[in-house]
């Protein structure tokens, strides 16, 4: 059942996406830091906006993750910190990297056995209502 679910969401994915995709952003160096057990993964990638106008990146959903929030990492009087934002900014013509110690994705509970060197899809949505498909590679909890 679970693998009927995953086949007809990532379908469902591929046909949204080509029906109002993002043609004015692409995405890069799309990868997952896998952590043991139930543990949140973290998502990184970049994102370039080739379009006239800024968009923000408002939502994340994948059918291997029951949930996906964007963060902001910073360290404040030598305290690393941590802390859920809304939406991203990407500016036009610009490109924004979401990175370690930076802006990432949280993602929570994964679906499924996930191990290093499977590649997963995120579906993006930004605010001009438009998405974008990505395929993350996963990789261990050191980033290899």
């Amino acid at each position: 059942m679970q693998g009927i679910r995953l086949i007809l969401t990532v379908l469902w994915l591929v046909l949204y996406n080509s029906a109002s995709g993002a043609a004015h952003i692409s995405a890069r160096h799309a990868w997952i830091r896998l952590l043991p057990g139930n543990l949140p993964a973290a998502g990184y990638l970049e994102l370039t906006n080739a379009g006239a106008d800024s968009v923000q990146l408002v939502a994340m959903q994948s059918a291997y993750f029951g949930s996906i929030e964007l963060h902001e990492s910073s360290e404040q009087s030598g305290v690393a910190r941590m802390r859920r934002v809304d939406s991203l900014d990407i500016p036009a013509g610009r490109t924004v990297r979401l990175k370690p110690r930076g802006y990432h994705l949280m993602l929570f509970r994964p679906v499924g056995t996930l191990k290093p060197g499977d590649r997963v899809t995120v579906m993006l949505e930004f605010s001009d209502a438009s998405h974008l498909a990505v395929k993350f590679l996963l990789r261990d909890a050191s980033g290899q």
